[in-house]
């Protein structure tokens, strides 16, 4: 299983980008519970440092297609480095002036949130012009995929380390220095420096005047849903069964299952129409959602939390490789960062809807809603299957000429043309 990876990151270039956004991503994974212990800290109430929470997060959505189209236009370095640094300013801001003026303070978050470079969508564009094989790239998307659940893991840690050992101000400004760090390190290198989009068709829908892209999106809103929703009714599982250390254990299982279902997808290729193969692991993902309601004892539990994660990365790398088919020609970032952020306005959404149904019905309800959101992101599949089996086609980086240096890092396809 590792060999494949490991053919990966030694390719030139491919580490270095890999671990670099991971990093540069570091202040946008950690963000919600690093505001919510400086807003604890400065002796906020939880009703406030979740509407600051909630601030970044709108702000985040709203910024991430915006600066993907701007890096499409313009170039990775130009936008990628200048909006982590504004982002990370932003947050400094918040850090030093407090709670105190709310205005300030609610204006900064925003101002983070909204700047947030787009670096997820930058290495996915990113990956065929390192690698030589489409397979590579299809692995590479698998690969992706599983690093975000340990980054996810990992993030939350590094924050309550930094908030224990020195402060949760200290933690915000450290985490956004070293993702000003991380952005740097991708903007400087040569693929990056070099990638070109596609010429464009002027648009002002950009990305989303594909119906295969909109049909994608709209199915992993309900995806975004149903992982948002467990959170909330892991909570009240944990509140009968043992409190916040079961309520962990319940978030680690759900992660561990991702990891292994993602080094597992990605250790194989895959033949076939993508879109077919979607909707067979969405499928499986509904299913594996419905043992939750179960509800047996903790240990027992844990195991149906991380059968529950399984099929999650998969599904989000099966749905990578679609995003670059559906995207229209020259808008690949924008594309990558409309999935961002819809998975992120799901999961906000799922856990608006859990909640009033944990108060109503109790945990054992508040499990039904992923199964169901599985279910209905099923059937958006189901019904745009044929929308979804069209690529629109569109190369991922301009034609260059052939006696253009950088000829080098050009993909071997389109990114319209791959299985």
């Amino acid at each position: 299983m590792a060999t494949g990876y490991l053919e990966i990151l030694r390719v030139r270039h491919a580490a270095r980008l890999l671990v670099g956004t991971l990093v540069g991503r570091l202040p946008n994974a950690t963000a919600a519970i690093a505001i919510v212990l400086f807003v604890r800290a400065e002796g906020g109430s939880f009703s406030l440092a979740g509407a600051l929470a909630a601030v970044y997060g709108v702000s985040n959505a709203v910024g991430q297609p915006v600066l993907g189209r701007l890096v499409d236009l313009k170039g990775q370095p130009r936008v990628q480095l200048p909006a982590a640094v504004l982002s990370a300013l932003a947050m400094a801001v918040f850090a030093f002036a407090g709670i105190g003026p709310l205005p300030l303070a609610c204006a900064a978050v925003a101002a983070a949130g909204l700047f947030t470079p787009p670096l997820e969508g930058g290495l996915r564009a990113l990956w065929a012009t390192v690698l030589p094989r489409e397979d590579h790239v299809h692995r590479a998307y698998a690969l992706d995929a599983v690093a975000q659940e340990v980054m996810f893991t990992v993030g939350p840690l590094l924050v309550t380390v930094c908030a224990a050992l020195w402060s949760a101000q200290a933690a915000l400004l450290v985490l956004n220095v070293i993702g000003v760090l991380g952005a740097l390190s991708v903007v400087v290198s040569a693929p990056s420096r070099a990638w070109r989009s596609a010429p464009r068709e002027a648009h002002w829908l950009g990305a989303l005047r594909s119906p295969g892209l909109l049909a994608l999106l709209a199915a992993f809103l309900f995806v975004g849903m149903a992982l948002g929703s467990i959170t909330v009714a892991a909570v009240s599982y944990g509140d009968d069964h043992g409190g916040d250390v079961v309520y962990g254990w319940l978030m680690a299982g759900l992660g561990f299952g991702a990891l292994a279902g993602g080094l597992a997808y990605g250790a194989r290729g895959w033949r076939g129409e993508p879109a077919r193969r979607l909707r067979v692991l969405v499928a499986l993902l509904a299913v594996c959602y419905l043992p939750l309601m179960l509800m047996p004892g903790p240990v027992a539990m844990t195991l149906l939390a991380a059968l529950a994660g399984v099929f999650l990365a998969p599904a989000i790398a099966c749905a990578f490789v679609l995003v670059d088919r559906h995207a229209p020609r020259g808008t690949v970032t924008e594309a990558f960062s409309w999935l961002v952020t819809t998975f992120t306005v799901g999961a906000s959404a799922g856990t608006g809807v859990a909640g009033p149904v944990v108060e109503a019905g109790g945990a054992l309800w508040g499990f039904a809603v992923p199964g169901v959101a599985g279910g209905v992101s099923l059937l958006v599949l189901i019904a745009t299957g044929r929308v979804m089996a069209v690529p629109v086609g569109g190369a991922v980086v301009a034609a260059r000429s052939e006696n253009d240096p950088n000829r080098a890092l050009e993909p071997r396809f389109s990114s319209g043309k791959r299985a």
